[in-house]
């Protein structure tokens, strides 16, 4: 089922999410949905507060060098915790929730997460790249954080303008 995905300014998206408890039949089909709307989305990543449910809980799937994406690559993120943060490294982002606006946006090159499956099961991931990349945006949706936060003072206001505008034109 899809589900609607909220999009900025709404307050939601501001919203620190709380620990997942319960890893029940309920979360798996949460998942599944979540997985169903990121792809018709043509997403690569979507955390739950997007799709207003204020949990712990992200998917991934990164796409192939030929733009496919395989759902045996998909990974459910649940209570995700970043450590060993390597390096630097900037990335032009964009939003299923900021549609439309991409920026480049710094953030670490490498880490490893600790982080429960849909089961519940602990696992350990090492991440570069894109999907260290990816990892550290939706985790941030988790936080109560968009991309756009990230900005330098000059940058935001130049999106802001620029939302304020589309948005305009939309009506």
């Amino acid at each position: 089922m899809l589900l609607p995905i909220i999009t900025y300014p709404h307050k939601l998206l501001k919203s620190v999410s709380t620990d997942v408890a319960m890893f029940d039949t309920q979360l798996h089909t949460f998942l599944d949905n979540m997985y169903e709307t990121m792809i018709s989305s043509n997403g690569i990543g979507l955390a739950a507060i997007q799709v207003a449910m204020p949990i712990r809980a992200l998917i991934l799937c990164i796409p192939d060098e030929e733009g496919n994406q395989d759902p045996s690559n998909i990974l459910e993120i649940i209570n995700p915790r970043i450590a060993n943060p390597i390096g630097k490294t900037t990335y032009q982002e964009g939003c299923l929730s900021v549609p439309g606006f991409y920026e480049d946006i710094e953030r670490y090159e490498a880490l490893t997460l600790h982080y429960h499956d849909r089961h519940g099961k602990e696992c350990v991931l090492e991440a570069n790249e894109l999907l260290s990349i990816a990892i550290q945006h939706e985790m941030d949706h988790l936080d109560g954080k968009l991309f756009i936060d990230h900005l330098s003072y000059s940058r935001r206001k130049k999106f802001e303008k620029e939302h304020k505008k589309a948005l305009k034109e939309k009506k």
